[in-house]
């Protein structure tokens, strides 16, 4: 009788399912109709995979609740509907001296105490002198480099949270509870980001400040998760940063504890990241990722990264392709991500 191979370790099984699990909807197109075609499938399966991006839009039903002046823009909370029983509050930035509609950037923050860490306003609801924190108030830097940028709260973050998450503290998220009950129910939290960032879209739209046709995504960590996803998804986003978050799924959410957040049911069955990452060519995309990044390990993006040029090259157009390791580990860093965006996104 053959010696049985005894394993013990959970996560060693995954690992060999990994290994043995073909992905048939990687990239791999070889010209540009080919593409078109994977394309189109990849994305009709990730969205499924999402639990469903095709609900029916209801009535914004948008409102302005307070407005305030800053130095160098204007600050306005606003609140609209995603769903018919789905609300987002956001804070929206505008420049001074706009003298048309501009090009707008949607700021997705990570995990956090939601869109008030990406606008400068600290744990005790004061308003910051310089950028703090690790997501270094990332939105406050586009509107002062001229965008027109708004920040939502992601569902599960700040405002948008549960009364029990709420009595813990600014910085308890309400991911877990939501994140498995709504697999349950055939949804995920990630697929309600995402479709809430194409409600956001519906609603810049009808902003006069904000030119439609220059809409761009930038996130860091869980935001640059949704950046990612909806960037792949809408293709009325004409470009994006991602910070600290493209990699391979297999060395970060699956080798690293995550947030439940992260985790989208299937898609290891069809792709890995950087083929999602495909599906935002030829728009312009920067990825950025610190040398020490503890949980988006940064061989695994230089890897993603050099995935996702194949697509870029197949379209020529590698020059819309940007990358940046920084001396750093896990935060929004933005030194070469905002020129990129600059040059791609602004007239």
């Amino acid at each position: 009788m053959a010696r049985v191979k005894r394993t013990y370790a959970p996560m060693q099984f995954v690992y060999d399912l990994y290994d043995r699990t073909p992905r048939p909807l990687a990239f791999s197109a070889t010209d540009v109709a080919e593409w078109r075609a994977w394309r189109r499938k990849l994305r009709a399966k990730f969205a499924q995979c999402l639990g469903g991006l095709d609900d029916e839009r209801c009535d914004l039903q948008a409102e302005v609740l307070k407005r305030e002046r800053m130095d160098g823009y204007t600050r306005e909370k606003v609140v609209y509907q995603s769903r018919a029983d789905v609300s987002v509050p956001a804070w929206v930035l505008i420049p001074d001296g706009l003298t048309g509609p501009a090009a707008t950037m949607i700021c997705l923050h990570g995990h956090g105490r939601g869109k008030d860490e990406i606008v400068g306003i600290d744990a005790d609801g004061n308003q910051r002198d310089e950028p703090g924190e690790y997501q270094n108030d990332f939105a406050v830097q586009a509107v002062k480099r001229g965008f027109v940028a708004i920040a939502p709260d992601l569902y599960g973050f700040g405002e948008r949270r549960d009364a029990i998450d709420i009595e813990k503290g600014a910085g308890n998220s309400s991911c877990q509870q939501p994140s498995m009950s709504l697999i349950m129910l055939g949804r995920t939290v990630p697929g309600m980001r995402v479709y809430d960032v194409m409600r956001t879209i519906d609603y810049l739209q009808t902003r006069p400040e904000c030119n439609p046709k220059r809409i761009g995504c930038m996130g860091i960590s869980g935001g640059g998760t949704i950046t990612t996803f909806a960037t792949a998804l809408d293709d009325r986003i004409a470009g994006c940063l991602i910070s600290g978050y493209m990699n391979l799924w297999r060395d970060c959410i699956v080798a690293l504890y995550h947030c439940t957040d992260n985790y989208v049911p299937e898609m290891l069955n069809w792709a890995e990241a950087p083929d999602i990452g495909c599906l935002i060519a030829p728009r312009p995309m920067f990825i950025e990722s610190g040398t020490v990044d503890p949980i988006f390990p940064v061989k695994a993006t230089r890897r993603a990264h050099k995935a996702i040029r194949e697509a870029y090259k197949l379209l020529g157009s590698e020059q819309r392709l940007g990358l940046e390791i920084f001396e750093g580990d896990h935060f929004f860093c933005g030194n070469k991500g905002f020129p990129f965006l600059e040059k791609w996104l602004k007239p």
